[in-house]
């Protein structure tokens, strides 16, 4: 009989928080993923200096739209003036994100519990709450929505890594619905 296995969790949350589409560099609309991608994982584990996020679990109040503007890289020149065009993009903001990691030891749960994170932007801060213990089994009620860092039949191309050489990342969605604690995969 294996010995079920106690997770060390940390919750971070804040007003709001974006999560750019890996596939949004130019999209006149961009509504914020609704999970992180490993390489995310990993720019939090090396931000935090853990030695390894276990599972996470995502999840929000909502997607509010907000408009950001943005000047284009290059510069328009125009007789002797130089200018950068401006434009309007429309941006689809996680509002009331609360991320949950898990660790495996104490020592990095409690790392991890004094400092504040940013999921893709550094504006979105994401701050921490206290530290508990869980078993594997109780994460997985935790309602939200978790990238499985796996390939499987169900797995679909999440990006490219930037911490592996633009590796391909593959992955599979776990959703558990906070009002019947049902978990699906996608």
């Amino acid at each position: 009989m294996s010995k079920e296995l106690s997770l060390y969790v940390v919750k971070y949350t804040g007003p709001f928080a974006y999560i750019k589409p890996w596939t949004a560099v130019r999209d006149e609309r961009t509504y914020s993923q609704s999970f992180l991608t490993p390489s995310i994982v990993e720019g939090l584990r090396q931000k935090l200096e853990v030695a390894a996020i276990l599972r996470h679990r995502l999840r929000h109040g909502g997607i509010d739209l907000q408009q950001e503007r943005t000047q284009i890289v290059g510069w328009k020149v125009n007789k002797n003036v130089a200018i950068r065009p401006v434009s309007i993009i429309t941006r689809g903001v996680m509002v009331q994100p609360e991320l949950t990691l898990a660790f495996e030891s104490l020592s990095d749960a409690q790392k991890a519990a004094t400092q504040h994170i940013c999921l893709c932007r550094n504006e979105d801060l994401l701050l921490p709450t206290d530290i508990s213990t869980i078993s594997s089994d109780s994460f997985e009620s935790l309602p939200g929505v978790e990238l499985r860092f796996e390939r499987t039949p169900n797995s679909f191309l999440v990006g490219f890594n930037r911490f592996e050489d633009a590796a391909p990342m593959y992955g599979y969605l776990t959703i558990v619905d906070p009002d019947n604690n049902e978990e699906e995969s996608v």
